[in-house]
């Protein structure tokens, strides 16, 4: 197999096994619907302090105690702004295809190590750990090392 084929192979492989599969599931229910003026849901949304609505809703009906099972929440992001400059950031880096380049080049001995290649790698992975910290920061992680 050649040098060429074998990335293409690898990424057909790769869309195969992450391909979804083919298997029928059973319809669920249709969801329960409830209208609630804005002052109802203001207050449901405060007592829920966080929680998805369903979870609190059916804790509160469900459990034992009348208080709702202890959850994650409904929003683990703490900075959507962050977040989006996270996404805006991946987009411009067009990283995916970038390593695929390299790792196909590094396999077929086509990569050179020249000075001018290695500062590219050092930044590449410089731009990866800004991505991690801020992806961490988003999700509300404090304890986060810049780059």
């Amino acid at each position: 197999m050649s040098a060429v084929s074998k990335p293409r192979q690898i990424s057909d492989d790769f869309n195969n096994a992450a391909a979804k599969p083919t298997t029928r599931k059973s319809k669920r229910p249709a969801p329960l619907s409830l209208r609630l003026s804005p002052v109802e849901r203001a207050a449901l949304e405060k007592a829920a302090d966080g929680m998805s609505l369903s979870r609190y809703v059916k804790g509160r009906i469900f459990n034992k105690d009348g208080s709702p099972k202890p959850s994650g929440r409904a929003q683990p992001v703490r900075d959507h702004v962050a977040l989006a400059q996270v996404l805006g950031m991946l987009g411009a880096m067009q990283a995916a295809g970038s390593f695929r380049d390299l790792a196909a080049a590094a396999k077929s001995g086509a990569l050179p190590v020249t000075p001018e290649t290695e500062e590219e790698l050092i930044n590449a992975c410089a731009a990866v750990l800004a991505v991690k910290a801020e992806v961490m920061r988003a999700l509300g992680y404090t304890d986060v090392e810049a780059p």
